[in-house]
């Protein structure tokens, strides 16, 4: 065989693998739209009510997230396959004051009615779900399905009454806390408090089991993490938490914990924002800048609308100037491959926290969340657990929830 002959059949093998290699590849890719079609989709945090209460923000428009940030909106939840969300009411930490309190409280049931009004505004194509069973309902309906969660205990001040009065407007877990300690437990990115739960937070844990809450433990301490698993009747959950063993923050959980909170019963939500999922690379003049504005604005905290307006314009500013060298979809499910190793297919799922800082490269946005499912599919996890990475372990800690409050009823 002369050198052309030879050159030419490995030109030719060559092709063939190529071609052999694209039809695998679209043979995936259409395996895993399939899938991520049939199975329930549920992110269990985002932060998009804090978009909902600025003027001129219509989440029945498709928002472009390179230009406004926006992440989260009905459109791109449809072409992403997503059926559904846990909308967080979020507050940042401030004064443990009377006034800090009812300031508090007022802050969070109006973003609790501008949510809810956005809801029934759209009734042909999102709905309300307070239990898994509306959940699977309001899905083969073919509508957006959408859940309220409470990011911070902060509006309950030290008013137990505050969680029932939450349960009723539509709540269905509260992370008990957030940056800074408050008077329900310690959180993990602030100095010694209580040294975990306190008196007053185990009182709000039990009324949560009694009313049918999930209890969240996502920005607890480590100490307040193990308090809650002491205390809880239900399965807890951590609704957008990755791992410290693959990336070192405070924030996230150690093995320890995942192996507790899965003989709990409970359900890891893998976090996609950045920082979370793999360690920045250092950028010493971007930290300095983001030091400085953090300064300037007191942390984001107690601000005005005004002020507000003016911190996010100077952050996202900084954000131009220094763009972030992001995780990846692949980053994120090596994540999910270790929670599975150590915790177990049955306590994992994914909680975004969008419109708060999440977003990797390959999921930028919600319209994008169809990549997840495919590299789940390319690292051959099966049909049944994409569904219950996707939805069905969190929908199960959440009926299980439900049924210890009915005991708690029939005890009565």
């Amino acid at each position: 065989m002369n050198k052309r002959t030879l050159t030419l059949l490995i030109l030719i093998l060559f092709s063939f693998t190529l071609l052999a290699s694209e039809k695998d590849s679209l043979k995936l890719v259409r395996k895993a739209k399939k899938i991520h079609e049939q199975v329930l989709t549920i992110d269990s945090h985002n932060d998009t009510p804090l978009r909902m209460v600025r003027p001129g923000f219509d989440w029945n428009e498709r928002h472009d997230p390179k230009t406004d940030r926006s992440r989260v909106d009905l459109v791109r939840m449809e072409e992403g396959g997503l059926d559904g969300a846990f909308f967080a009411v979020f507050l940042s930490q401030g004064p443990r004051t009377p006034e800090g309190y009812a300031d508090a409280k007022r802050h969070a049931l109006d973003i609790l009615d501008t949510l809810r009004d956005a809801i029934d505004r759209n009734p042909d194509r999102v709905g309300l779900a307070l239990s898994p069973a509306d959940a699977y309902r309001l899905q083969k309906e073919g509508k957006r399905i959408a859940f309220i969660g409470v990011e911070n205990g902060y509006p309950i001040g030290l008013d137990i009454g505050m969680v029932k009065t939450l349960y009723d407007r539509g709540a269905r877990y509260i992370t008990l806390v957030h940056t800074r300690n408050n008077d329900i437990c310690d959180s993990s990115t602030d100095t010694l408090g209580y040294g975990g739960l306190s008196d007053f937070g185990r009182e709000v844990v039990a009324e949560m089991n009694r009313l049918g809450m999930m209890v969240d433990v996502s920005h607890a301490s480590d100490d307040s993490f193990y308090d809650i698993l002491k205390v809880s009747r239900s399965p807890v959950l951590a609704s957008h938490s990755c791992s410290r063993a693959i990336c070192d923050n405070p924030r996230n959980l150690d093995d320890d914990m995942f192996r507790a909170l899965a003989a709990n019963g409970g359900v890891i939500q893998m976090c996609i924002l950045s920082d979370y999922v793999k360690v920045p690379v250092p950028n010493p003049p971007r930290d300095s800048a983001r030091a400085a504005v953090r300064k300037k604005f007191n942390d984001f905290e107690n601000l005005s609308d005004e002020e507000m307006k003016q911190a996010r314009k100077e952050w996202y500013a900084l954000e131009d100037l220094f763009p972030r060298e992001l995780a990846t979809v692949s980053d994120v499910v090596d994540h999910i491959d270790h929670i599975v190793a150590v915790a177990g297919i049955d306590h994992v799922g994914i909680g975004t926290d969008f419109d708060g800082g999440g977003g990797v490269t390959g999921c930028y946005d919600v319209s994008e969340m169809g990549n997840i499912t495919l590299e789940l599919v390319r690292r051959s996890y099966s049909k049944e657990d994409i569904s219950k990475i996707w939805g069905g372990n969190l929908m199960r800690v959440l009926n299980e929830t439900i049924r210890v409050a009915r005991e708690f009823a029939q005890k009565r």
